[in-house]
């Protein structure tokens, strides 16, 4: 069996692969550096304990779910307060207890969504916390 015009068409499956594969072979196997959040916020540094509502690992994995969750519990049963396993008790809301600690959104939620892409639908109702500028910090 013989190929009519084999040569063009494999010219152009040659460039085709080539485009295709182009941004591999740009990036030459790099992947960017993962994001650092930064906790370093006037609040933490005031806190004698410091402590989240749950462990580092699993607030970075999913942080999300006790979001969720604590939406749910607050507005379908009313549940508004958040016992962890040690008996600390916590509001279950984003802006009193999560931004009342991690008040650097764009140093702390930012990074980390930017870097994947992801832009959450946390401020389409919540208020995002107000961040100091430049100027601010100078007077």
């Amino acid at each position: 069996m013989k190929i009519y015009d084999a040569k063009p068409i494999l010219i152009g499956l040659v460039i085709f692969i080539g485009f295709v594969s182009l941004p591999f072979w740009l990036n030459g196997g790099k992947a960017s550096p993962p994001p650092d959040p930064k906790l370093d916020t006037p609040a933490i540094q005031i806190l004698e304990k410091k402590e989240c509502v749950a462990s580092k690992d699993y607030m970075r994995k999913s942080h999300m779910v006790v979001l969720n969750d604590w939406r749910t519990q607050a507005v379908r049963n009313a549940k508004r307060y958040y016992v962890t396993a040690g008996g600390t008790t916590y509001p279950a809301s984003l802006q009193r207890a999560c931004m009342r600690c991690h008040s650097n959104k764009a140093q702390f939620c930012d990074t980390c969504h930017n870097y994947i892409g992801l832009a959450p639908y946390c401020w389409d109702c919540h208020l995002p916390p107000k961040q100091e500028t430049a100027q601010a910090t100078k007077k």
